[in-house]
């Protein structure tokens, strides 16, 4: 992609109206648009971030068996009527009324799911049943003040699993936690699973996976010699006491951000929508948008954004820095081409801008790699690491043969 034809670029400041760090940086670094509090635009650059995040969800939750669909997002109030969450959940449900019908914004599918499953009404063994989409949701806050970790308008990835026990249930869910493990640790996250309330999905305990941040809105207490972790809702002990589980670590009290959860719902959900025989359902939430909004928090510097490799936009930053022969861009426009032809993903800065707007806007923007063309790197081109200072000259097919 040529930079001067990506739609979205780099701001001069930092927005004055936000106070989160997520938001500042994609902002300015023209991942985002804001349209207004709580909803944003995925510009292309934090669209590309964004389809990287959920292939890699896809790609483990796929190995769990997991059926992918698409299920809708304008909910009859009657379906919510069955399990009693059109009261208990309306402050947090956007909630509507049309031609004397009343409907619902999805901000979960719980019901969905379950009437889908009682109407294709599967044979013993079919069970069991594991279905997930990625869509968005729509969930009332009051005061949306963290960017995209919390917004009224967002995108989710929810499995949901339908069990003729609940010792299967179990042994699915445990097995999706660790599949969300490996999805994080490819995001170069170090997630927490850190024991929870279920609020308005079920009376269960729930996990949650946190990631440390001194910028985090959550607080949790873990154990520092074993798994042990709550969050602050649930925990009844004090930073610093001895672990309640392993009784040799002590607690720390940390921030933190959530970046996914798990549910395990029981049978209340099938028993109250009709359905006559026990079926134990489970759900599983990760927030791509929200996920992309914490490796922002936590991988950045004073200059700009600092991806992982694994969800960078590119894989590759193209700086050419020109003469007054324009020869060097000529030679940048080949580099161009042939590294386009290699499939390897590049941002091309090609515009006619002066070197110090081209390297800011390249640490702004926070690709992994650098290159550069210009008259000091001769025939050889310059490659820098955007997390480190050294740079070094290589010729193109040793930089192939790194990017691969």
């Amino acid at each position: 992609m040529r930079y001067s034809k990506l739609f979205g670029k780099t701001l001069r400041e930092f927005p004055k109206d936000e106070v989160s760090l997520n938001a500042k940086l994609l902002l300015r670094a023209g991942f985002i648009d804001k349209l207004m509090a709580g909803s944003y635009t995925l510009l292309p650059l934090g669209f590309r971030v964004e389809q990287k995040i959920e292939d890699i969800i896809r790609e483990e939750i796929n190995s769990t068996g997991a059926n992918e669909l698409l299920m809708p997002l304008l909910h009859p109030k009657e379906i919510w009527n069955k399990t009693g969450r059109w009261e208990s959940a309306k402050e947090i449900m956007y909630q509507l009324e049309k031609d004397e019908k009343e409907f619902g914004l999805s901000f979960t599918h719980e019901e969905i799911v379950t009437d889908l499953i009682i109407k294709h009404n599967p044979s013993p063994k079919e069970f069991p049943i594991k279905v997930y989409h990625f869509s968005t949701k729509f969930r009332h806050e009051a005061r949306p003040k963290s960017g995209i970790l919390r917004g009224r308008e967002f995108l989710m990835k929810d499995l949901y699993s339908a069990h003729l026990s609940e010792e299967d249930m179990y042994k699915y869910y445990w097995e999706v936690a660790d599949s969300y493990i490996k999805i994080f640790k490819r995001m170069g996250l170090d997630v927490k699973i850190v024991e929870a309330s279920g609020g308005v999905f079920t009376k269960n305990y729930t996990h949650e996976f946190q990631v440390l941040c001194e910028q985090g809105e959550d607080t949790i207490f873990y154990c520092d010699s074993c798994d042990f972790a709550q969050n602050k809702e649930i925990f009844s002990g004090k930073s610093g006491e001895e672990c309640p589980k392993c009784k040799k670590g002590k607690i720390i009290e940390a921030k933190s951000i959530e970046v996914g959860n798990i549910f395990p719902l029981g049978t209340m959900y099938a028993q109250k929508m009709g359905y006559k025989e026990k079926l134990w359902l489970a759900s599983y939430g990760i927030g791509p948008t929200r996920v992309m909004g914490t490796i922002a928090e936590i991988y950045n510097d004073d200059k700009g954004l600092i991806w992982p490799s694994s969800v960078a936009p590119y894989q590759v930053h193209l700086i050419s820095i020109d003469n007054e022969e324009k020869t060097i861009s000529r030679e940048a426009d080949k580099i161009y081409e042939r590294l386009v032809a290699e499939r390897i993903e590049v941002l091309y800065d090609d515009r006619d801008s002066s070197p110090g707007e081209k390297f800011k806007d390249a640490d702004l923007i926070g690709i992994p790699v650098r290159l550069v063309v210009s008259a000091k790197t001769g025939n050889k081109i310059e490659w820098k690491l955007r997390s480190k200072d050294k740079t070094e000259l290589l010729d193109f097919e040793e930089i192939v043969k790194r990017l691969k």
